[in-house]
């Protein structure tokens, strides 16, 4: 299983960063590299505990869909939202914010298993992780704009 930890930090409350990194319109901004929209659940608005959404991207020239659940929601300090079906074996996101002085440190805890066993590991290790690291870094650095400019 990889995991890839990030650290945002972002010149905005802390309520204002949790509800722009659970706004489903918002993601779809910040991930339109790779043309990812919400087709089914949840498809618009804030996600809530429970929710579950469909997601539909390109990723290596494929069209995947991917359909997460968030499982846990302590508002406004952290959600995590889980596959329940996808490309990847397994997949778990974890989101926590606090406030720091004037700003918002947003960690994001991101840990997937590749499927096909042996193969996918060593898919993990030459590619996915880094791939995965740059799609996320690539959406917290859109999150972070939309924030700091008030486009929320």
């Amino acid at each position: 299983m990889a995991k890839i930890v990030l650290v945002t930090e972002i010149a905005r409350d802390i309520e204002t960063v949790f509800d722009l990194a659970r706004n489903i319109d918002a993601h779809t901004k910040s991930a339109s590299q790779t043309s990812e929209r919400a087709i089914a659940g949840r498809t618009t608005g804030l996600a809530e505990l429970g929710d579950e959404i469909t997601w539909r991207a390109k990723h290596f020239g494929v069209w995947q869909e991917l359909t997460v659940r968030i499982t846990a929601m302590d508002r406004p300090h952290g959600f995590t939202d889980e596959m329940v079906r996808g490309a990847f074996k397994s997949m778990r996101h974890r989101h926590r914010f606090e406030q720091v002085g004037g700003t918002t440190r947003m960690t994001d805890e991101f840990e997937f298993a590749a499927p096909f066993g042996p193969l996918g590991r060593v898919a993990e290790a030459l590619f996915l992780t880094s791939y995965m690291r740059a799609f996320l870094m690539h959406r917290n650095a859109e999150l972070k704009t939309m924030a700091e400019s008030d486009a929320t």
